[in-house]
């Protein structure tokens, strides 16, 4: 049987690699590991035209929304705080885009950090746009409990409190049109959300390419293998 394949979007930033200094479409390597091991196979999706988002979806099993950037406060209706970082208006409009494509298809959707707040700003949410202790400083990141809500699809993939890799200085405010909190961390943050319905829709806070528990990525997969 060929292994589902799973879309996971990418930053478009400047980088640097040998002698070289150039715009390049990059992505952590830990995000086509985690889909790797799952039993996917991951496939980057740089950003494209809103347009195709459509086509891009129907050739996927499921979609991943990988970390990055925060949101544009424009597509939450808000004033950027002065801590908000800047904005990536072609990543945003891209994913938004996906998002959308994936909703409306039924297609597999798991969004990661900057991936869940995204999927809870296009269906009508918005974002706190700072908070404190959710990273361990600049580029390091901090391990903290999350604990899931009974009955939910995350509770059924990791029923017990754990500690998750985090790096975030944002998060969910008002839920989406649909969605539902599945799991909250210590100080009351949402760290999980899905939708309700038979599409297979979750959103998690934290970085799961940055630790060792495949259960969120494999519920994924199996959900694309299903499809």
């Amino acid at each position: 049987m060929a292994k589902p394949l799973i879309g996971v979007t990418t930053y478009l930033e400047p980088a640097a690699w040998g002698v070289w200094r150039l715009p390049a479409a990059l992505l952590p390597a830990g995000y086509p590991r985690l889909v790797q091991a799952a039993g996917g196979t991951a496939v980057l999706l740089p950003p494209d035209a809103p347009e195709a988002a459509a086509e891009v979806v129907s050739r996927l099993d499921a979609l991943v929304v990988a970390g990055g950037a925060d949101v544009e406060p424009v597509h939450y209706g808000a004033e950027p705080d002065p801590r908000t970082g800047p904005p990536a208006r072609q990543r945003d409009a891209w994913e938004l885009a996906l998002i959308d494509a994936a909703l409306a298809a039924g297609a597999p959707l798991l969004g990661i950090c900057r991936g869940m707040q995204l999927l809870n700003v296009h269906l009508g949410g918005t974002l706190i746009q700072h908070l404190d202790g959710h990273t361990a400083g600049p580029g390091e990141f901090v391990h903290h409990d999350v604990k899931p809500v009974p009955g939910t699809l995350l509770a059924a993939l990791t029923p017990e409190a754990a500690a998750v890799p985090s790096y975030h200085h944002q998060a969910v405010d008002r839920l989406g049109r649909g969605l539902a909190p599945c799991a909250h961390a210590e100080d009351g943050t949402v760290e999980a959300v899905e939708a309700a319905g038979p599409a297979w829709t979750l959103g998690v806070q934290w970085h799961p390419e940055m630790g060792h528990d495949l259960r969120v990525m494999e519920g994924l997969v199996a959900a694309a293998r299903a499809r």
